[in-house]
Formats: structure tokens, sequence, C-alpha cells
């Protein structure tokens, strides 16, 4: 979300710096630049609120581009397309009046505040949303009872340190992310067409509770969380809603702890193991600078019991403050 906001700033940013300098020479000479650079306008934020408005729709389309996670070809096309049809209403707008010097200066003046508007608008937001907050809605079971579907909360961005765009490097950790927290991270994989519990994750956000840290060693037998060889007695948020437990798959034990650790950290083991692997599990140890992954509703997530553990990198950052609804208003724990 932070990075459509970000470039559509740019974009009306861009926008407004040229039409400042135009303005400053007189601004359009004739009624086809003024239509053209009307319908440009209406064209590029007719593009941007489309952009916007589909950032709360699920898409499973293939990613393309260089920012592939932030602009999937299934809401490229509509955007276009609404673009195209307002950029076409502006250039009729314009050229109807633009004989009038008048009106070419109106278009221009009116087109270059409110490109200015925007510009500061959403550079502001998108810079707030990488840097220091963001806000977050719950999309699904997997955190029962601790947070429930349709939840809003901030997510604090600054915590673990300032992720540097398109890096990952992060940049003035003030700490660093610690068994119990609630972390929001992006699916750890870069195969857009890789299929994890029944479906694509690729580019979507998930939240779940921190289990384990580099170099520790997790475990599930019989739905129950062995860490580094003990089980783990206190964990009042998790829940397991279902009596029935899902014996151990067969084929798991035909592979070799090597084989096994392999698999589960290069995201393939729930692919091997056919996704059963609910309530026995590894062990595996946590490799550096990653971490695994659980929801506090255990028989109904999808986790890194799965698809493996997640990379620093991926981490956006802990869940903070939960705002909506306001019964529930209070610190995520």
């Amino acid at each position: 979300m932070e990075y459509r906001l970000f470039f559509i700033g740019l974009a009306l940013g861009a926008y407004a710096w040229f039409s400042r300098g135009w303005e400053a020479e007189g601004g359009p000479d004739t009624p086809r630049k003024s239509a053209l650079w009307h319908g440009l306008f209406l064209a590029l934020s007719g593009f941007s609120a489309t952009m916007v408005l589909a950032m709360s729709f699920e898409t499973r389309a293939r990613y393309i581009s260089v920012a592939a996670y932030a602009v999937p070809v299934g809401e490229l096309y509509p955007a276009l397309a609404v673009g195209a049809v307002l950029g076409a209403i502006g250039f009729w707008r314009a050229w109807a009046s633009g004989e009038k010097v008048e009106s070419r200066r109106h278009f221009l003046h009116e087109d270059l505040e409110w490109a200015d508007t925007v510009f500061s608008a959403a550079l502001m937001a998108s810079l707030l949303m990488m840097f220091v907050v963001q806000a977050f809605k719950i999309p699904s079971a997997s955190m029962e009872k601790t947070l429930l579907i349709g939840d809003h909360l901030f997510v604090n961005k600054f915590l673990y340190g300032a992720r540097v765009p398109l890096t990952g490097r992060r940049i003035l950790p003030l700490s660093s992310p610690s068994r119990g927290d609630i972390v929001v991270f992006q699916f750890p994989s870069d195969d857009p067409n890789a299929l994890h519990c029944g479906s694509v994750q690729y580019g979507k956000d998930f939240i779940k509770r921190l289990i384990g840290v580099p170099g520790d060693t997790v475990e599930v037998r019989q739905g129950r969380v062995i860490l580094n060889g003990k089980p783990v007695d206190s964990e009042p948020y998790a829940v397991h809603d279902e009596q029935y437990r899902e014996p151990q798959s067969p084929h798991a034990k035909e592979i070799s702890p090597e084989r096994y650790q392999e698999l589960w950290q290069s995201h393939q083991l729930d692919m091997e193991l056919q996704n059963n692997q609910r309530d026995f599990f590894g062990p595996v140890t946590v490799p550096p600078h990653a971490f695994f992954m659980m929801g506090d509703n255990r028989d109904h997530s999808c986790d890194s019991r799965y698809w493996g553990p997640v990379e620093e990198r991926y981490i956006k950052g802990k869940a903070w403050f939960l705002y909506w609804p306001p019964s529930r208003m209070g610190a995520a724990r």
C-alpha cells in the first residue's frame, strides 16, 4: 500500500512541477495543448484513485514489474481503463473551451493546485506508513481469540528499525523481534506462483505470533509446542478448538532430519508432506536472521509449520494498538 501511495505522489508531484513552470511562461497557447495536459491530469487521477480503492481487494493474479508485489495485473487493467476514460473526458472538456486564454489558464491552475495537494498528502502518508505506523485489518481467524476477523490495529514500523524500501535492510532499530511478539510481515516467498496452504500467498501481509528466534529448536507434538527440547507450558493465548489431533504423516518419518530441515527452510515442506503437519511437526532449527511464526488459533492457522521460517527482510512491524471496534480497544498482546 505504502509503495503505491509513494509512486502516486511522485507522479503528481512531477505533474505539478512541470505545470508550475508552464504557468510561469503563460500556460498552453493552443486548445490542443490545454486539452492534452488536462486529459493527462484526469487520467493520472483516475488511475491513482482506482489503485488506491483496489488496495482493499484481494487478488491472486500474477505479479509484474520491479515493484511487482505493489501492482498486480488484476488491478492494473481496471485502473488503466478508468484512467483512459477520465483522460478522454478531460481532453474533451478542455478542448471545448480551449479557444479562450482564460479557460486554458484556469484548467492549468486548477490542476496544479490539486496535483500539489495530492502530492503532499500521498507522499506524507506513504512515508508515515513506510517508517512509522501503518493501519492493518485482520483478514482471517488464525489469531483468534486474541484478534478477531475485522479488527483494526496500528502496526509499529520503527520499533524493529526503519526498513529501507525495496532492500529489506533496517536502520536504527530500537529492539529486536522477541518471543511472544505479534508481528506483521509479508509472506516469505519470492515465487509469485508457489502454492501454500492451498493457494497463492505471494505478496500478502500476514499477522502471527513469534514463537522461535534464530537458533531455537521448535517442535510440535500432539499440537503442543516444544521449544529447545522443553514443552512450552505458558501459552494463555493459544487456542485448540478441535478434539481430534491429526496423526503424524507416515512420509515425515521417512525423511532424514537434515532433509526435513532443508525442505522446511526452503519453504517446500508443506508440498512434500501435503500439508499434513499441523499437530506433529519438526524438530527444526530456526536459521540466522529468521523467525518461527504461529497463529494463536493453532488448529486453523497457516503458519511456519507449513511454509517455513520468516526471514527478517519480510518483517514489517509489531502489532501495537487495536483501535476498532471501540469495545476491544487496547494494546495488542
